[in-house]
């Protein structure tokens, strides 16, 4: 055990305000980790949210782990030194309980790093009754969490702040029983949204395709995603305050969750309906915190400016002069005083996000928004003095042609001079992805656009804008991308290829672990599955059918509109 290593975490905890530190003993130890390292995992709201809650309990003391950067890593593997808590520095293998907060796809390499850095046996079978149970959460793990399965024991589908109380009066019940570990697997299984993957078998045909899920008696057919309903009920902001974030110097505060806009693409859109709001005195309650420890205040949400009382909100952060940072925002619900108030917190960029360029394409997404909405939202970012626009968009999108590609050019092009027309000599910036088909959308069955045309695209869209210095145009690599489209639609048997991957230097190592198995990549990435084929993540409910996915995949082929929710609406059948 180094002492080095001992003494650097008690620096960062003496560095932090916030942390909730219990003398080991004194309760039930519940480790929560973030397969990063803790300048990413630290930036996360949700695990914030979930270390309150778990710390709120008289019986449980929730400590938090994460990888360590490169450099610090060899000092573990050089002093032989297992992974270790920020709150106590104890190793990770002693707790008996331990929550992995899983965000991105690409995170999945660093889980096997973890786990073994923290000489957790890596996969839940060949743990014993002694050896901690993992539990996987967060919007991996209510998707599909399928390629993961063989590492966890448990994954909560949905939000988490009742349901991990919940599995938590489970467990120390099974204790008082002294269950087995299968036994309180079993208990597990009968609780709302929990999915305990062990206790359902997968079943292929020659093809490779899923052709069956059987389950034990035990467990329920599917396992529905739970969600909170009165919002003000459980606090979502801060907890620790730490300088080591992306968003340093940022109070984070969740000012809604879901989002009723249908937007094609989005999980997120679609998973965690319907939207709901927080109140406004409960926001003005985490303003004022924000206020006392010198924070501006980061609004959190899927879509800012449609809050109800958005206006209100910005007002009573400039009146408290806190400041004020958010994500981005939807260019036709941007209202001039969101502009103003952002404006007067010193942002010079504002961020939307059209996700598509050509009339056509924004159909197909249902974005919803145009040209002009765009236009007079930089009208009010000018006026307000916000100089510089960034703009998302994507690449790849079903039904995507080479002339919606150009018209990306075009609207760049007409965005530089309008904002030049209103005085803005500041930079465009647009931000490319390639598209990524995911579970619970209507696109979740298509093929993704080959990665050859892809790249071409990207690379037209650099051509037409290289004698334009104040355009920017910044790419995520294709080659990622791709790896992320095969882990988010993939099947358990993609465990094997990470463990590979792993073993021959995680992401790098991906190639080489597809040919070393055999895989055939293009089988997750390029085949049109049938609306009638079982889906690796099928056990799983988020409140409506496939139906209404396939229906809404029909409205994109036939550029039809889909309008917000509203009250009394009953299309999706979650309401």
């Amino acid at each position: 055990m180094s002492w080095q290593l001992k003494e650097k975490l008690k620096q960062v905890l003496k560095k932090e305000q916030g942390a909730m530190v219990y003398a080991p003993g004194s309760r039930t130890g519940f480790a929560i980790a973030y397969p990063n390292t803790y300048h990413v995992g630290m930036s996360n709201l949700g695990f914030q949210i979930i270390y309150q809650q778990i710390n709120s309990r008289h019986d449980t003391a929730c400590e938090r782990v994460f990888l360590p950067d490169k450099k610090t890593e060899q000092e573990y593997t050089r002093t032989n030194t297992p992974l270790m808590t920020i709150e106590t520095q104890r190793p990770l293998y002693e707790f008996p309980l331990i929550g992995i907060a899983m965000t991105f796809e690409m995170d999945y390499f660093h889980l096997i790093k973890l786990l073994e850095m923290g000489r957790v046996p890596l996969f839940s079978a060949s743990r014993k009754n002694q050896d901690p149970i993992v539990i996987l959460g967060g919007p991996c793990a209510t998707f599909n969490p399928e390629p993961i399965t063989a590492f966890v024991d448990v994954c909560i589908i949905g939000e988490g702040e009742e349901v991990i109380h919940q599995l938590l009066d489970a467990y120390y019940q099974g204790q008082e029983k002294q269950l087995s570990r299968l036994e309180l697997l079993l208990s597990f299984a009968k609780l709302p949204g929990i999915y305990v993957p062990s206790l359902y078998s997968h079943h292929y045909d020659d093809d490779g395709k899923l052709v069956a899920i059987t389950h034990d008696f035990a467990a329920p057919e599917r396992v529905n995603r739970q969600w909170i309903a009165d919002l003000d009920a459980y606090p979502a902001h801060t907890v620790i305050v730490t300088e080591d974030t992306e968003f340093n110097n940022l109070y984070l505060l969740e000012v809604a969750r879901g989002c009723g806009r249908h937007c094609r693409f989005c999980m997120a859109g679609y998973c965690f309906r319907r939207p709901r709001s927080r109140s406004l005195d409960k926001l003005k309650q985490y303003v004022d915190q924000a206020k006392q420890v010198f924070c501006k205040a980061g609004l959190m949400g899927a879509a800012i400016s449609d809050y109800p009382q958005i206006n209100e909100l910005c007002q009573y952060i400039s009146e408290q002069k806190t400041g004020l940072s958010v994500a981005s925002l939807r260019a036709d619900s941007l209202s001039s005083d969101v502009v103003e108030a952002l404006a007067l917190s010193g942002q010079r960029t504002i961020t939307l996000a059209p996700e598509a360029a050509s009339r056509k394409m924004r159909q197909v997404i249902n974005k919803g928004i145009t040209d002009e909405h765009l236009f007079h939202s930089i009208d009010k970012a000018v006026q307000a003095g916000i100089v510089n626009v960034r703009l998302y968009l994507m690449v790849g999108l079903p039904f995507e042609t080479e002339e919606d590609i150009a018209e990306i050019s075009v609207m760049a092009r007409k965005i530089k001079l309008h904002m030049e027309q209103r005085g803005s000599r500041g930079k465009l910036t647009l931000s490319i992805n390639p598209f990524i088909p995911k579970p619970f959308t209507p696109f979740q069955w298509i093929p993704m656009c080959d990665v050859k045309t892809v790249e071409k695209r990207l690379v037209m869209i650099q051509s037409s804008l290289k004698d334009q210095q104040q355009i920017e145009v910044l790419i995520e690599s294709p080659r990622e991308a791709y790896i992320q489209g095969v882990l988010a639609r993939g099947d358990r048997r993609l465990s094997k290829v990470l463990v590979s991957a792993h073993r021959h230097g995680g992401v790098k190592g991906w190639k080489k672990a597809i040919k070393e198995l055999e895989v055939d990549e293009e089988f997750y990435l390029y085949r049109n599955r049938h609306i009638d084929e079982i889906l690796p993540w099928q056990t799983l409910s988020m409140g409506f059918e496939w139906t209404y996915l396939a229906k809404e995949f029909n409205n994109a082929q036939e550029l039809v509109s889909t309008i917000p929710c509203f009250d009394g609406c009953k299309r999706c059948g979650i309401c």
